[in-house]
């Protein structure tokens, strides 16, 4: 008996759809050990993990775009957009893990139960999209910094970001535990980075704490609220709602009601702190970028590139510009492996169809290469900048389609069992989703009229 019909045996099977396809991520699912009798502590640094692999999506390159453009060009107006991103992302991957922990399923898988064939193909689709989208980021930051780093043209940089496969290949050789730790160290290399930089910058705390009261003209003026839209998108990343739903499943808890119960209480724990790292580290980009150039007069400053020459001259340390594209790398590199984690969940959990993981990364990175490719060389580093920020707001575009069946699913008790979402979280789950289809609809109204 496999741990998905287990957990059918649970829920009651009349809930699901015959399983197919076998476990989510088959060669990692229930692979590490969960100490049955340790202490609190060594249950929750088992437990820690998945939180970070799934936090380093909300602080990729597409973060660093957009919160640049909000900092430079709105001062820290916008740190209310991050504060309250964040919070949405917090509950959404509770929910998410909470999903993988109470059926033994990944979030794509329970859409491909749960709804018709048309619906899954839509739904798949629309992901891969998001996918791309978030792909077609890493590709132009890890290339970006490839430049400031070592002089290396950028269209050299975004042809080589297709060798990255082969580091994600050689971490899953060695189990996934070792995968983890490679993120959560490039993750605090980022976080070092950050606190260096602030510590130079010196921001005025007051007004950096009035950045987090929201303001109206957020949404009245449309040249913010396109800003807005791509810091969520870039913070709430969608295909990250089907890859928690995953990884969670790595550790070998007790599939028992008391069990999941444990395992959930820790799972949320985990990726609680985890994404109030990334928390940290999007705040610190906008509150940079406000300090040092929109005090300045400087709130044109919307690429990478001029926040890199920028920021030491500004800030008269010139190592500034050198940690902050070391930063911007780690954060590439850290992205790449969600994204082709991600990949693999998506296409196996709704068309039930396997493939290599070298071949799923090369295909995924090969569609975000193109674009970055033909942009470049029609418009070089100035049309780069632009492509990640529209990247964002596709991510934003695409985010209701993975939370509305998120909410859904999890309020079902027939096919949650015990840990079915109670009526407030669903309530306020159903708050956010409306938050961001709300958003959405305004940014495209304006968009088009």
């Amino acid at each position: 008996m496999t741990v998905i019909d287990g957990v059918d045996d649970l829920v009651g099977r009349a809930a699901w759809r015959p399983v197919t396809g076998g476990a989510s991520l088959a060669e990692v699912n229930n692979s590490i050990a969960i100490p049955r009798h340790g202490s609190t502590w060594r249950k929750a640094l088992a437990f820690a993990g998945p939180g970070f692999v799934i936090s380093v999506g909300y602080m990729d390159p597409g973060n660093w775009a957009t919160d640049l453009a909000g900092g430079s060009a709105f001062g820290y107006a916008l740190l209310s957009v991050v504060l309250l991103s964040n919070l949405m992302a917090m509950l959404l991957q509770a929910l998410s893990a909470r999903l993988g922990i109470a059926t033994g399923r990944d979030l794509a898988q329970a859409c491909r139960d749960s709804y018709p064939a048309p619906v899954v193909f839509g739904l798949w689709v629309l992901c891969e999209i998001a996918i791309c989208a978030c792909d077609l980021a890493e590709v132009i930051g890890t290339a970006i910094a490839l430049n400031l780093l070592f002089g290396m043209p950028m269209l050299l940089g975004v042809c080589l970001t297709a060798l990255d496969v082969f580091v994600i290949l050689l971490l899953q050789r060695h189990g996934f535990r070792q995968l983890e730790a490679f993120v959560i160290t490039l993750v605090g290399l980022v976080a070092a980075g950050f606190l260096f930089e602030i510590a130079i910058a010196q921001p005025v705390i007051a007004d950096v704490m009035a950045g987090f009261v929201p303001q109206a003209r957020i949404i009245t003026n449309p040249a913010m609220l396109y800003i807005a839209i791509g810091i969520l998108g870039a913070t709430v990343m969608p295909h990250n709602l089907y890859l928690h739903s995953s990884i969670v499943q790595t550790r070998r808890y007790e599939r028992t009601p008391r069990g999941r119960r444990e395992a959930l209480r820790f799972a949320v724990a985990d990726s609680t702190f985890a994404l109030a790292t990334a928390f940290f580290i999007n705040a610190a980009i906008l509150i940079i970028a406000a300090a040092t150039f929109h005090q300045q007069g400087r709130t044109d400053v919307a690429e990478i590139q001029d926040a890199h020459h920028l920021l030491g001259p500004l800030l008269g340390v010139p190592i500034a510009g050198v940690v902050f594209a070391l930063a911007l790398l780690a954060a590439g590199q850290n992205s790449s492996v969600t994204a082709t984690l991600a990949g693999q969940v998506v296409m196996e959990g709704f068309l039930d169809l396997r493939m290599p993981v070298w071949l799923r990364r090369l295909t995924t990175r090969a569609i975000a290469i193109v674009p970055a490719i033909i942009v470049t060389a029609m418009s070089g580093e100035k049309g780069l900048a632009q492509l990640l920020i529209l990247s964002q707001v596709i991510l934003s575009l695409q985010l209701p389609f993975a939370v509305i069946p998120l909410v859904l699913i999890t309020r079902n008790r027939a096919k949650m069992g015990a840990l079915a979402s109670p009526r407030w979280l669903t309530a306020v789950a159903g708050i956010v989703a409306a938050i961001i289809l709300a958003a959405n609809v305004k940014m495209v109204s304006d968009f088009l009229f």
